[in-house]
C-alpha cells in the first residue's frame, strides 16, 4: 500500500481531470448537434447541386449526419463513464474519440475535394436547366436568349453555382476540421484519467 500522502495527492488530480472531462463531454455533445445540423443543412440546401459532381462526392453530408448522431450518443456516454470513474469505459471513450477524429478528417477532406471536382467535371447538357433554376445567371450561349426571362444577368450559370458550392463546402470542411482536432483534447483527458484511476486503485491495495 502506498503512503497516505501520495493517495491524497492523486485524488485531487482525479477530481480535476473528471471536472475537465465532463465539461469536455458536454461540449463534445454540443459539437455533435452542430455536425448533425450542418449535415442536414448541406443535404437539404445543396442537394440540387450534387448532380454536378460524381456520386462518391455526395457522401460528405451523410458522413456528417452519421458522425453527428453518434457523437450525441457517445457524448452522453462520456459523461456517464467519467462519473462512474471506470477505466475501461474511459478507454472505450478514448477509442471512440479517435474514430470520430478520423471520420471528421475524412468529411473535411471530402468537402475540399468536392470543391475542386465541380470545376474538373465537364457539364452535361441536362445540367443547363438545373443551373438556370438554381441561380440567377446569364445565358451560356445565344440559343439560351430565346428562353431567357426579362432579366439577363452578366455572370455565367456555371460560374455562379460553382461559387455557391465552393463557399458552402468550404464552411462544411472548415467546421469538420475544427471539430476533428478538438477530439485530441478528449483523447488526452480520457487516457490521463483512466491511468490515474488505475494507479489509484493499485495504491489502495
Amino acid at each position: 500500500m502506498s503512503p497516505p500522502s501520495r493517495r491524497l495527492q492523486t485524488k485531487p488530480v482525479i477530481t480535476c481531470l473528471k471536472t475537465f472531462l465532463i465539461s469536455y463531454s458536454l461540449i463534445f455533445w454540443f459539437t455533435g448537434v452542430i455536425l448533425l445540423a450542418v449535415g442536414v443543412w448541406g443535404k437539404v440546401s445543396l442537394e440540387a447541386y450534387f448532380t454536378l459532381a460524381s456520386e462518391e462526392s455526395t457522401n460528405a453530408p451523410y458522413v456528417l449526419i452519421g458522425t453527428g448522431a453518434i457523437i450525441v450518443i457517445f457524448g452522453l456516454f462520456g459523461c456517464f463513464a467519467t462519473c462512474r470513474g471506470s477505466p475501461w469505459m474511459l478507454k472505450l471513450y478514448a477509442m471512440f474519440l479517435t474514430l470520430v477524429f478520423l471520420a471528421e478528417l475524412v468529411a473535411g477532406v471530402s468537402g475540399f475535394i468536392f470543391r475542386h471536382e465541380i470545376k474538373a467535371n465537364r457539364r452535361h447538357p441536362e445540367d443547363s436547366a438545373l443551373l438556370r433554376n438554381s441561380a440567377n445567371c446569364s445565358p451560356e450561349s445565344l440559343k439560351d436568349l430565346d428562353t431567357a426571362g426579362q432579366e439577363v444577368y452578366t455572370v455565367g450559370c456555371f460560374a455562379r453555382v460553382t461559387h455557391v458550392m465552393e463557399s458552402n463546402l468550404g464552411i462544411i470542411a472548415g467546421i469538420s476540421f475544427g471539430i476533428a482536432f478538438f477530439q485530441l483534447i478528449g483523447i488526452f483527458l480520457s487516457c490521463c484519467l483512466s491511468r490515474y484511476i488505475t494507479n489509484n486503485q493499485y495504491e489502495m491495495v
